[in-house]
């Protein structure tokens, strides 16, 4: 794999992840606190997802500023941006794993409602 595409898919993955957390607040978050108090509170999601972004425009940043050929690749600094970003988004998929794990999810949801869930 290239550089260039490298950086791209690089973009990808903040777009995606944007995306994602753009859906879960607006649409599954709501529909699940609805019956699992975990997302009632929806705050705490909310405010992990505002850390992921800070680190997601630093990187996004720097690949662009790539991409342009306005700095040079620094895969120190890569890798700096990332770990900072990996600690909450680590946290974060570990409390999503535990609250939508299928033993906490069967305490409120059938298979039947988990079908009708809007995604």
């Amino acid at each position: 794999m290239s550089i260039k595409n490298y950086l791209n898919l690089c973009l990808e993955f903040c777009e995606n992840l944007e995306t994602r957390h753009k859906i879960e607040e607006t649409r599954i978050f709501p529909y699940l606190a609805t019956r699992m108090p975990a997302f009632a509170n929806q705050d705490q999601l909310i405010q992990q997802h505002e850390v992921i972004h800070k680190g997601l425009e630093r990187f996004e940043s720097h690949v662009r500023n790539c991409l342009r050929g306005n700095t040079d690749l620094r895969w120190n600094e890569i890798k700096d941006i990332l770990d900072a970003l990996g600690t909450t988004l680590w946290e974060h998929l570990d409390d999503e794993v535990k609250e939508l794990g299928a033993e906490q999810t069967r305490k409120y949801w059938s298979k039947k409602d988990m079908s009708r869930i809007p995604m």
